[in-house]
């Protein structure tokens, strides 16, 4: 097994007192209104991503109940171009007994607001502040035993990685579709990674595509011809452009997970039963994965460690979780299932 990239180096955390005001941690109701909250969590300024001092985590009010309401958590890690707003997942948790939390990652969804480019992180290893805070808080303040994480595409790869770098801090993880591997050429795979590198160097900030084609988002939001509605400024149609240094980053910790990342806790990766095509129209857009190839996901899995469960979901979206009926009940029974036999 070839040795992971090194990780970011830490940088050392100030006190609290010492941090501006406006960067404390608050807590205060959340956008999804009802008993949602959100808490700051400051975080070091980084070149990984040059003035993100924030991420938020988001969770019920009751969850900070002591005692708490569910031994167990989970902890939700969104997407490129995310945020967490699916509430009906974390809904599906709750009632197989886990507290559910998600965390907006610095310069993404609620922490990415004032951000110049939101989403532009050179190095995921980055986020390990913030998740680190998170764990903290939902462990000693909140009082929960055991964590499960769970992420969707660019969070699928974030937890990997952080798995693997940190053996034995969690109990498990959930894969949502994870981007596990660029969806192109062999060709472009190998000789693009490497052109890719050498652009990141000198121009990190470079964009290499913007993302015109509005099908996916279209597919989703009830603006369209979607059943969802999310905010349109934290999950942008078009999405946020995709620039030179987050792809090379990307590709590093890709390859990470070609070398195999050796992962002890239990996996249940799920994707869809179908690639989609390059034009989808928009049937073939609610019903296969039109960002990444299943074929990919299901081929890089067997890097991830020894005890990975794969299920397909028939019909399935990029996001399982947004799916139409009945693959999005296929993919929560799955993972309802899951959780229960790996208590």
């Amino acid at each position: 097994m070839s040795p992971l990239s090194p990780p970011t180096p830490a940088i050392p955390r100030k006190s609290r007192d010492d941090l501006p005001v406006t960067l404390k941690p608050r807590v205060e109701p959340d956008i999804l209104g009802g008993s949602w909250m959100c808490r700051t969590l400051p975080v070091e300024d980084s070149p990984a991503a040059p003035g993100a001092r924030h991420a938020c985590l988001v969770y019920e009010r009751e969850a900070a109940h002591q005692p708490p309401r569910y031994r167990d958590a989970v902890l939700y890690i969104h997407g490129r171009n995310d945020y967490f707003f699916q509430t009906h997942v974390a809904q599906a948790c709750q009632d197989e007994g886990y507290e559910f939390y998600g965390l907006d990652l610095r310069a993404c969804g609620r922490a990415g607001r004032t951000y110049e480019r939101p989403h532009d992180v050179r190095d995921l290893r980055v986020h390990d502040d913030e998740i680190a805070q998170a764990l903290e808080i939902i462990r000693s303040e909140h009082g929960h035993e055991r964590i499960i994480l769970m992420g969707h595409s660019t969070g699928g790869l974030q937890c990997v990685i952080w798995a693997a770098d940190h053996p034995g801090q969690c109990e498990g993880i959930i894969l949502n579709s994870p981007w596990l591997d660029v969806h192109a050429s062999a060709f472009m795979r190998s000789y693009g990674s490497a052109i890719m590198e050498i652009i990141a160097k000198y121009q990190p900030e470079k964009i290499l595509s913007d993302d015109d084609d509005p099908t996916y988002a279209h597919s989703l939001h009830k603006n369209w011809d979607g059943e969802w509605d999310f905010d349109l400024e934290l999950k942008p149609c078009p999405s946020v452009p995709v620039r030179a240094g987050f792809l090379a980053g990307i590709r590093r910790l890709q390859r990470d997970v070609h070398h195999g990342l050796g992962i002890s806790e239990p996996i249940l990766l799920c994707c869809s039963d179908t690639t989609g095509p390059a034009h989808p129209t928009m049937k073939q857009a609610q019903s296969s994965d039109i960002v990444l190839s299943v074929e990919q996901m299901l081929e890089r899995s067997r890097f991830l460690g020894d005890d990975v469960t794969i299920h397909q979901v028939p019909g399935g979206m990029h996001d399982l979780a947004l799916s139409a009926q009945p693959a999005r009940d296929d993919y929560l029974q799955t993972v309802t299932t899951w959780l229960r036999e790996h208590r």
